[in-house]
């Protein structure tokens, strides 16, 4: 893991308070406290693990006594049928925890499943894939990991990280230039600017006004092949809105350095992992 512990315990703990609140009302009133199991997780689909760590860790919480093997760690290609983990603890706190662990694996290795397939895309070009703020509230962290677990590249984590003058942005300072040098006077010199532009006149104007990076947005791929010409390598290109996986290879082949993909993390379908108690 290379997320900081206090922040997953402190998301993981909020999880499990809202789902068991005070008392399970069914595996409380079913079983002795000290009862022990055994269980395993069990890949149900081929894909990409992350968040096995996670997983386990929502376990080691709620039980002292808990205790694991770990037969694939993230970033692992698994195939259908393949033993992910062995597991043994309090019968109580297994089933307990048995819910949260799987919503946070499912989800982090469905983005890291999807991102590979988008990475495998554009394999032999230039351009990476990267993940965008599209994100579930409190889960960016997790979701920008599990990206990285795909082999993709993490976009800016919030507002802090980079001055990215939206449509919105530069519409209401009177356009890019005006935008980007009130800027240039006010943000320090670790700070990049990125400018979204829509035309090919907007194009030329950010590279004009000195910005970092250029934001294609929704263009065709003939346009984005024209911008390319005129950017010429003088700031990065970020290809960004209805990139579908179909369209990924020829976008890259284009000369773009970074495909923007909000579908990795806000549209991700869950990866099948089952828990099943020996």
């Amino acid at each position: 893991m290379i997320l900081p512990q206090f922040y997953v315990d402190d998301l993981i703990k909020n999880a499990i308070k809202e789902d068991i609140n005070y008392i399970d009302v069914a595996t409380d009133y079913l079983l002795d406290e000290n009862e022990e199991s055994e269980a395993i997780f069990v890949a149900k689909a081929d894909g990409v693990l992350c968040g096995i760590d996670v997983a386990m860790r929502v376990f080691r919480l709620l039980d002292d006594s808990f205790t694991c093997v770990l037969h694939k760690k993230d970033g692992d290609e698994i195939k259908n049928g393949e033993l992910i983990a062995e597991l043994k603890g309090k019968t109580v706190r297994l089933l307990k925890g048995e819910r949260t662990a799987l919503n946070l694996i499912q989800h982090m290795s469905g983005i890291a499943t999807i991102t590979k397939e988008c990475v495998k895309e554009t394999v032999g070009t230039n351009a990476t894939i990267a993940d965008t703020r599209k994100t579930l509230p409190g889960l960016r962290s997790l979701q920008k990991y599990a990206v990285t677990c795909g082999g993709g590249r993490n976009h800016r984590y919030n507002l802090s990280d980079c001055a990215m003058l939206k449509d919105n942005h530069i519409d209401a300072k009177g356009g890019i230039t005006p935008a980007v040098k009130a800027l240039r006077e006010k943000i320090g010199h670790t700070v990049k600017i990125e400018v979204e532009t829509r035309t090919l006149d907007e194009v030329k104007e950010a590279l004009t006004a000195g910005a970092d990076i250029i934001m294609l947005d929704n263009m065709s791929n003939e346009t984005m092949a024209e911008a390319v010409k005129i950017v010429d390598g003088k700031a990065l290109l970020e290809a960004s809105g209805n990139l579908t996986k179909e369209r990924l290879r020829s976008v890259a082949e284009l000369g773009v350095d970074i495909l923007s993909i909000g579908a990795l993390t806000h549209s991700v379908t869950a990866f099948d992992i089952s828990m099943r108690m020996k």
